[in-house]
C-alpha cells in the first residue's frame, strides 16, 4: 500500500494540467512536502469536480476517509487507518465496501512521487525508495474522496470534513521487487498517465473507460526510482540533502536479489 508521497512543485503548477482550476479560498500555493505521511492524516490538495459543475476544483482534503455516516469521530478513529488505500478491485465489484458507495466521488493526487520500502534477507531496517515517473515533476494518482459532517471537538460546531483515500493496484514487475514484503506486499499506487488521470474526473465517465482506468499498469521503464535515506526517523540525514535525494546504502543487492522468501 502506499503511505508516504512527495509534493514539491507547488499547487500553482497544476493550473498546467488544468488550465480552468478553480481553487478554494483556503490553499495555500506555497503548500509543499518532500515527506507526506499518510498517518498524520493531514490536509494535501486533491482535484476533483463538484456534482453539477464540469470545471476542476481543487481543495484541502485530509488522507484518511471518513465516512458519511459516521457521527462520532473518537469512535471511529483507529478503524481510520485502514481508509487510507482502496483497492482498485474492490471499488466496481464489492458492494458491501465503502468504497462501493463513493465509486462516483472521484478525485486526483498530485504527487510528485511516492516512497515504498524494500526488504533485504538479513537486514533488520528496510531500505525505502522514492519512485516518480519519466520526465515528470508532477503526476496524478486516482483516489475517491468523502464529506462527513461532524462537530468540531472544542466548539461543538457542525463541520463538513472532506477526506479521501489512494487507489492501489497489484504491483508491476519493478514495484513487485520493492515492495517485497509484509501483509500488503506487491501493491503499488495506481499511477496513470495525463490523459487517463483528467478521464477519471469525468462525470459521464462511463463503466468501460472506468476500469481500463481502474486495470492500467504503468510500464516499470517509464518510471524512475532509487533508494533514500530512512524516511520514518527523527534522524536528520547525514548530508543534510531532501528526503527525496539518492542515498547510497552500502552492499545494497540490486532489485530482484537477496528479497526475503
Amino acid at each position: 500500500m502506499c503511505y508516504d508521497i512527495s509534493f514539491t512543485v507547488g499547487i500553482k503548477e497544476l493550473s498546467e494540467y488544468f488550465p480552468d482550476l478553480v481553487t478554494d479560498d483556503q490553499l495555500s500555493f506555497d503548500f509543499e512536502g518532500t515527506h507526506i505521511v499518510a498517518h498524520d492524516h493531514g490536509f494535501h490538495p486533491i482535484l476533483y469536480k463538484p456534482r453539477g459543475d464540469d470545471r476542476v476544483h481543487c481543495r484541502l482534503m485530509e488522507w484518511g476517509c471518513i465516512p458519511y455516516y459516521v457521527k462520532d469521530e473518537k469512535q471511529y478513529s483507529r478503524q481510520r487507518a485502514s481508509m487510507l488505500n482502496a483497492r482498485s478491485e474492490r471499488i466496481l465489484t464489492d458492494e458491501n465496501s465503502y468504497w462501493f458507495k463513493i465509486r462516483n466521488r472521484r478525485c486526483l493526487v498530485p504527487v510528485s512521487g511516492v516512497y515504498e520500502h524494500r526488504a533485504i534477507k538479513g537486514w533488520k531496517k528496510k531500505v525505502p525508495y522514492f519512485i516518480r515517473l519519466n520526465g515528470q515533476p508532477l503526476f496524478f494518482i486516482p483516489g475517491l474522496y468523502s464529506v462527513a459532517e461532524l462537530p468540531d471537538l472544542s466548539t461543538g460546531e457542525m463541520l463538513k470534513r472532506w477526506t479521501y483515500t489512494l487507489i492501489t493496484r497489484n504491483a508491476n514487475e519493478v514495484m513487485m521487487k520493492i515492495h517485497n514484503s509484509g501483509e500488503n506486499r506487491g501493491r503499488m499506487s495506481l499511477f496513470v498517465p495525463v490523459n487517463l488521470a483528467q478521464s477519471w474526473l469525468d462525470h459521464n465517465l462511463s463503466e468501460s473507460r472506468y476500469k481500463e482506468i481502474l486495470n492500467y499498469e504503468m510500464p516499470s521503464d517509464a518510471m524512475n526510482y532509487h533508494p533514500v535515506f530512512t524516511i520514518r526517523s527523527q534522524k536528520p540525514r547525514p548530508d543534510s540533502e531532501a528526503k527525496n535525494v539518492y542515498w547510497e546504502w552500502e552492499k545494497l543487492p540490486i532489485l530482484g536479489t537477496m528479497d526475503p522468501d
